[in-house]
């Protein structure tokens, strides 16, 4: 499927975000691990959520949708009965990384696959420590899928200390932690995506964040807690979100509002960075626990440049193509540090992003680990090849919004991974071809 877009008019309207893709994926598999019925409202429809789910039926588990609920029955004692040994995981790195985890403490062996997108994408940063803790993990080339995982229970409690910040590798080590015969304690880069660690409580696991004067924080997760099936709200996305900041930032006289959309502090490190480039963005909280909701207003600002450094980098990583469209309309130069991780996204974003950018008159320069982007530059029409890439097709889409002349977004379906109505809800704000 082909997009044509072109300049727009102001985009105004209330609009509700999908459910966030990262909660959604957790709620399930906490809840098919789970004592129990757990029910699920606000829940993600989308690509990489099917493939959780598909995952899961395929495991033995009972998933169905009721009005606008889903119900899943848990597991007796977390010990799936699958009715495979082969499971696909389709584009989806959070499904095949958590996945690992919880069949690291299934006394089973199961193979996972995707397609050649996610079979790209390193898989040994998760198989080498579960290897310590007892499981066996075949990789293909010893660093991707397909890979087959050869589960145990118990497995073995561990220390381990993350070396780059992933909130995929957290959280399939803390579920793996679940099925270990003590306490597994993780250190090093945790400062990452923390939805894992916030929903774990409402299943019943405790969890302890860790931190004295003498030693770097870390986490601690005690083997063998049994989990009870609970009911999760899932707010909207605030990744999905981001593409319409920047559309009301961008596009003169925009006015949006986001109503009930994820103000997790992990995410939400784009609106840090807009408000020091001189973004116009209002912030109405509505709830704080146990995952920060709230409502945003955006209206259109002039922008100047600034830098992100390795720091900011894991609380806005999914974030930073869309930061480029909106540099690139900053006055002064920006950069990027740090994000080298880009580089093992669906595609190699850095080099995506760069040469998207470039095709329609943007001026970047990349590096290993980042970019710098020298604005103000008018942007012109181009056709766009996002190589599969659903968050380099939205964030040239809105590029599309600004820029001189026709924009074609090739393989524009590649957005239903995350955003299947992202252009249905674009017509919604007003938007005329």
């Amino acid at each position: 499927m082909e997009r044509l877009l072109c300049t727009s008019g102001p985009l105004r309207g209330i609009i509700t975000m999908p459910g966030d893709k990262s909660i959604s994926h957790r709620a399930l598999l906490l809840g098919a691990l789970s004592k129990g019925t757990t029910e699920i409202q606000g829940m993600l429809e989308s690509e990489d959520i099917h493939a959780t789910w598909e995952c899961l039926s395929t495991l033995g588990t009972n998933l169905r949708r009721s009005r606008n609920v889903i119900k899943l029955d848990g597991v007796a004692g977390g010990l799936f009965q699958p009715t495979s040994t082969q499971l696909s995981c389709h584009n989806s790195g959070t499904t095949m990384r958590l996945m690992m985890g919880i069949l690291a403490g299934q006394p089973m062996k199961i193979s996972l696959t995707g397609d050649s997108s996610l079979c790209n994408r390193p898989m040994n940063r998760v198989a080498d420590p579960l290897r310590q803790m007892g499981a066996t993990v075949w990789l293909d080339n010893q660093r991707t899928a397909p890979l087959t995982v050869q589960g145990k229970r118990p497995l073995l409690p561990i220390s381990y200390k993350l070396p780059i910040p992933s909130a995929q590798v957290k959280s399939a080590l803390l579920l793996a932690g679940l099925f270990a015969d003590g306490e597994t304690i993780l250190s090093g880069e945790i400062h990452s995506r923390d939805h894992t660690e916030r929903m774990l409580p409402q299943f019943g696991v405790s969890i302890d964040a860790l931190s004295t004067p003498s030693k770097a924080p870390s986490l601690r997760i005690v083997g063998g807690q049994a989990l009870s099936a609970c009911s999760i709200f899932v707010p909207g996305d605030f990744s999905s979100a981001a593409f319409w900041i920047a559309a009301a930032t961008l596009v003169p006289a925009s006015d949006i509002q986001i109503r009930n959309v994820s103000l997790n502090p992990t995410r939400t490190g784009l609106l840090s960075v807009l408000f020091r480039m001189g973004a116009h963005i209002e912030i109405e909280p509505i709830c704080t626990l146990p995952e920060p909701i709230g409502h945003l207003r955006i209206r259109s600002a002039s922008l100047k440049a600034t830098d992100i450094d390795p720091s900011e980098v894991p609380f806005l990583i999914d974030e930073l193509p869309m930061f480029a469209v909106l540099a690139s309309q900053a006055e002064g130069i920006s950069h990027v540090f740090g994000a080298e991780e880009l580089r093992r996204k669906e595609s190699d974003r850095i080099d995506t992003l760069s040469a998207q950018l470039r095709s329609m008159g943007g001026n970047i320069e990349t590096t290993p680990d980042g970019f710098t982007i020298q604005g103000k530059t008018p942007l012109h029409g181009a056709a766009i090849s996002p190589n599969g890439d659903h968050r380099i097709a939205m964030a040239f889409s809105i590029a599309a919004l600004i820029a001189k002349g026709e924009t074609l977004i090739r393989d524009a379906a590649c957005v239903s991974v995350s955003y299947p109505n992202f252009y249905t809800d674009l017509f919604t704000l007003g938007y005329t071809s």
